[in-house]
């Protein structure tokens, strides 16, 4: 009989603003910090209400909330890791171990795989494993059932609250346009959750769009559109409101309560265009219940 454990990862926050330049240092990876580029991320988690008090960041919360609601639901001890804070995903590793726990379902809490993204956290959980341990390691689960039906009714809410005309934008985070080069699958899994979710949301072809978004200074191009140029495209095309639905997230982190509600919903007023989003997912009971959902039929393969 085995003994499984979920390890749930996520990319990590500051709990003090006096944390944020080590935090982006481990996000930047040796590479120089533009003391511009860190002043601007301190002011927008000052902004977002992180200061340097003892209580943990608003940010991180809402992972120990779905941790603590995912534990409750699958019955299975859940540990927390971090691939840029603590707790570290090693760190939940070798915790999940020493209570002899001896099969571990890495999950993280972000739908779609890319090689810049998941498949790092993938390598730093079986790094942490070293092969002490039976895995199992979600790569996707972007087309989930559970996670587009969440999605579809969050965003049906939004349009018959006023905005059954709005265009809507579904967005993701950008990565580095390099990727293309190598096949990966990012974007094309990306427009296929687009695509399920304005189906299940009675979404015609035409009435949606989709943008990239929090793209990060680095020199390089990154996948585009971006959300505030095509913004102004979308004005120029005749649309008079928007509703932003980010399939690529699903908590309300600093890419939603800044570079949507602050940044994205300037650019709207700006140009005279009605923006709105969904709520996010975060720990709500129909996302526990997904997440639940896909843990378990992991177990399940584990078991047979």
């Amino acid at each position: 009989m085995t003994s499984p454990a979920l390890i749930l990862m996520a990319y990590g926050s500051p709990d003090r603003l006096a944390d944020v330049p080590d935090y982006y240092a481990d996000i930047r990876g040796g590479r120089p910090v533009a003391p511009a580029h860190l002043d601007d991320l301190v002011a927008r988690y000052r902004a977002l209400g992180i200061d340097d008090s003892a209580a943990p960041s608003p940010l991180n919360a809402i992972t120990e909330d779905t941790r603590g609601a995912l534990e409750r639901s699958l019955g299975i001890p859940v540990l927390t890791g971090m691939r840029h804070w603590d707790p570290r995903i090693a760190t939940a590793v070798e915790g999940a171990l020493e209570r002899g726990h001896d099969t571990l379902v890495g999950l993280v809490l972000a739908p779609h795989w890319s090689s810049l993204s998941i498949a790092r956290y993938e390598s730093l959980f079986d790094e942490a494993v070293a092969g002490r341990a039976e895995t199992r390691f979600v790569r996707e689960w972007s087309s989930d059932p559970a996670f587009v039906d969440l999605l579809s009714r969050r965003l049906r809410g939004v349009r018959a609250a006023g905005l059954s005309d709005a265009h809507v934008v579904f967005t993701a985070h950008s990565l580095p346009a390099r990727i293309l080069d190598t096949g990966d699958t990012y974007s094309e899994a990306l427009l296929e959750t687009s695509r399920l979710v304005a189906e299940a949301a009675g979404i015609g072809e035409r009435d949606w769009s989709f943008a990239f978004q929090s793209e990060s200074p680095t020199g390089e191009p990154w996948l585009g559109p971006d959300i505030l140029e095509h913004l102004a495209a979308l004005r120029d095309d005749g649309v008079s409101a928007v509703v932003a639905c980010p399939v690529g997230f699903v908590s309300d982190h600093l890419e939603i309560r800044w570079d949507l509600d602050v940044e994205a919903a300037e650019r709207a007023r700006e140009i005279g265009l009605g923006f709105a989003r969904i709520e996010m997912p975060n720990a709500a009971p129909d996302m526990i219940e997904a997440l639940a959902g896909i843990v378990r039929r992991e177990l399940a393969a584990v078991a047979s």
